[in-house]
Parts: structure tokens; sequence; C-alpha cells
């Protein structure tokens, strides 16, 4: 292993992440699409059946009043705004795999713009998966302005 690689080895955690991030959501999203049109509540108590959780425990029940007021329009507009939120984090990936400086602007950008939306969170109440999602923002952010100069191919 070159002494460069195992220096990147932050960036190549950072694309594996973004990667990572961005599969998921638009795996989400593929399978909210494909709920449009659909009766939310019965494919949810079917999938409770599924997993063989009872459908009729009241969580589950005021769960399903809230889904049934979910329309399909706002079912499409979210699977939509997760398709373009996943192709954003896969072409901010692809573009730090080519070690584009566009790419860790985008990336910073990003990871900064949460970091006041976490701490507001954090302040309401703490929640350890809202912390670790801070921290994680916050070291994406000072890895990559740290390191920029040495990461990334600026066109001059």
């Amino acid at each position: 292993m070159t002494s460069s690689t195992k220096r990147a080895v932050g960036l190549y955690a950072i694309i594996s992440f973004k990667l990572f991030k961005g599969l998921l959501l638009l795996s989400l999203a593929l399978g909210v699409y494909s709920l449009v049109g659909d009766d939310v509540t019965v494919r949810f108590e079917r999938l409770l059946r599924v997993v063989r959780i009872d459908p009729e425990k009241q969580f589950f029940e005021d769960m399903a009043g809230q889904l049934a007021l979910v329309s399909p329009s706002t079912v499409g507009w979210f699977a939509t705004g997760t398709l373009l939120y996943s192709l954003f984090s896969i072409v901010e990936a692809v573009g730090l795999i080519f070690r584009s400086s566009w790419a860790g602007w985008l990336a910073i950008g990003e990871s900064a713009f949460f970091i006041p939306i976490e701490v507001h969170h954090l302040m309401r109440g703490f929640r350890s998966v809202v912390f670790a999602i801070l921290v994680v923002n916050v070291l994406i952010v000072l890895y990559l302005y740290r390191n920029r100069e040495r990461l990334f191919h600026h066109h001059r």
C-alpha cells in the first residue's frame, strides 16, 4: 500500500458512506414509487402480517390511521425527493472518486448544511443517532476542508 493510499483512507471512507447512502436512498425511492396508487394502509397491514406483528396493537393502529391520511400525490412527491437526493449522493461520490474539487466542495457544503439542523434537534432532546450523524458530518467537513489541496485536482 502506497503512502498516498494510506493518507486518503478518510476520503475512501467518505466515498463509501456517500455511495452507500445514495444506493440505500435509491432503493427506498424505487420502493416508495411502487406504492403510488396503492392503498398504503393495506400494504402496511400486509407487511405487519408477513413479519408476524399483530396489526391490532394500538401503536400500529395509530400508525395505520396516519398512513390513511397520506395521499397518492404525497407518496409521489416523497419518492421524487428521495430519488433526487439519492442521485445527488451518488454523483457526489463519483466526483469524489475522481477527486474533482467541485465534489469536495459539494460534500463540504452538504455536510455543513445539516450541522445546524442536527444541533437544533439535539437542543430539543438528546438522541444518540442524531449526535452520531452530527459527529460524522463535522468530521467530513473538517477532513475535506483541511485536506482539500492534497486530495483534489485543481483546474487553473
